[in-house]
């Protein structure tokens, strides 16, 4: 008895001791919102709000723009990405030391259009970034490009 209760308090102590675990993956900043026009919204955990400048963009958020919006969203590996009208964006993954430069991001462009423009994640290891589509997935192995998805009749 003495023992487990031994155990049971180093254990609470190295709890009290080593703080809180880390957040989740999925929890963490992976970039901000630096510009937007028109209808811009973030969705987060089943929660609808209006993109502003300043606002954090997570891994697992959708970002959708309405007819009059865009949105330029600069992420902590210096990319940026744009995305003009009738967009939806999912930020699928996200990870990033800013000391080794090593991590992986994944984003899917469900509708619209976006502009990449890649960061560190990219130039650090080619096969990082991907950008789905409904009808691909793009492995980012330059700097630029964009992408456009959606009903080719009504385009």
């Amino acid at each position: 008895m003495a023992r487990s209760r031994l155990v049971l308090t180093a254990m609470i102590l190295t709890a009290a001791l080593t703080g809180p675990l880390p957040a989740p993956l999925h929890a963490q900043e992976a970039g901000h919102v630096k510009v937007t026009r028109g209808t811009v919204q973030i969705e987060r955990a089943g929660q609808k709000t209006p993109a502003a400048v300043g606002a954090v963009v997570q891994a697992g958020d959708v970002v959708a723009t309405g007819p009059d919006g865009s949105v330029g969203i600069t992420f902590l590996d210096n990319s940026l990405l744009s995305a003009g009208p009738n967009s939806v964006l999912a930020i699928d993954r996200f990870a990033f030391d800013p000391t080794t430069h090593q991590g992986g991001f994944e984003s899917s462009l469900r509708s619209g259009t976006l502009a990449v423009v890649s960061g560190k994640l990219a130039k650090q290891s080619p096969d990082a970034m991907k950008v789905k589509t409904p009808a691909a997935v793009l492995g980012v192995r330059g700097t630029e490009f964009l992408v456009r998805t959606g009903d080719p009749k009504k385009d």
